[in-house]
């Protein structure tokens, strides 16, 4: 008898690696952290040795599970975007999606090419903002879904869990190493999760700080950090090559970046595969 792959066994796989936990992966697919656990079983079965290093923190990748997730993406991405085109027609619409300046680029770059050319009747309209502005107009039904960063663990809601990030404080590249006080800060706009996170971590160090730059515009804010004028706090995974990483400051709580829809939305069937699109192939 033939062996197969099944491809929801690599689905399963590849989310699990990308939101770096289980119970995330099976928040993410709608399935329980048993049918993960068994997915990953069965295709472990079937690669013959285990792909998972795994404990209640967290999961690592063996070196099997590396070969596999390079030679299993490609094949994932080919399946979807085959099934996508045999059935694109018949999907009609029209989507609002929200995405934070920060990750604009690369949703609009990278992901909304292959869902325009899959689902050509489905019209898209983006809107860029702060994850905070983001927030509130999905809950009052502007937007349909968004996309946006926030501590883990701060609304007990419907959320889609793309992927998990931690911030980090960084400065310029080769900045000297001790600093003034107060210290100088490019702040994120009111109410943004970093700022709250920055600000609340001082305060409990009892550190001073002055505002050098206060923006809503990631990209100022990361001009301000490598021309030096102060430090900030990025998504580990957003640092460049113009910042280093501080070591000793307080540390910043871990952040999730989520997919929120619209109560109207919950259901519609072009914002399940939009979701399915950035939930595939967003990366940090």
């Amino acid at each position: 008898m033939a062996i197969t792959l099944d491809i929801d066994l690599v689905r399963t796989f590849h989310t699990v690696v990308r939101t770096g936990k289980f119970s995330a992966a099976a928040q993410h697919l709608h399935k329980s952290p048993a049918a993960i656990s068994t997915h990953v079983q069965r295709l472990e079965a079937l690669a013959g040795g285990r792909l998972l290093e795994r404990d209640n923190q967290a999961i690592a990748l063996t070196a099997l599970g590396k070969r596999l997730l390079a030679t299993t993406a490609e094949l994932l991405s080919t399946h979807d975007r085959v099934l996508a085109q045999l059935q694109g027609t018949r999907l009609a619409g029209r989507v609002t999606l929200g995405i934070p300046d920060e990750y604009a680029a690369h949703v609009i770059r990278d992901i909304l090419p292959g869902f325009a050319a899959a689902w050509p009747n489905v019209v898209l309209e983006v809107k860029t903002a702060p994850s905070y502005i983001l927030e509130q107009w999905v809950r009052r039904g502007k937007l349909q879904m968004v996309l946006m960063s926030r501590p883990i663990g701060a609304e007990a809601d419907d959320a889609q869990r793309v992927v998990a990030t931690t911030p980090v404080w960084v400065a310029a590249a080769g900045a000297p190493a001790g600093w003034p006080d107060p210290l100088p800060l490019a702040l994120y706009a009111a109410d943004c999760p970093y700022r709250r996170a920055m600000l609340e971590s001082l305060k409990q160090h009892g550190r001073r700080w002055r505002v050098v730059l206060d923006s809503p515009s990631s990209q100022a804010i990361r001009a301000c950090v490598e021309a030096g004028l102060a430090v900030s706090v990025m998504d580990r995974a957003a640092v460049t090559a113009g910042m280093d990483i501080l070591e000793g400051f307080p540390a910043l709580a871990e952040h999730e970046v989520v997919l929120l829809r619209a109560s109207a939305a919950v259901d519609d069937e072009a914002i399940d595969l939009l979701a399915r699109s950035i939930g595939q192939s967003f990366r940090l």
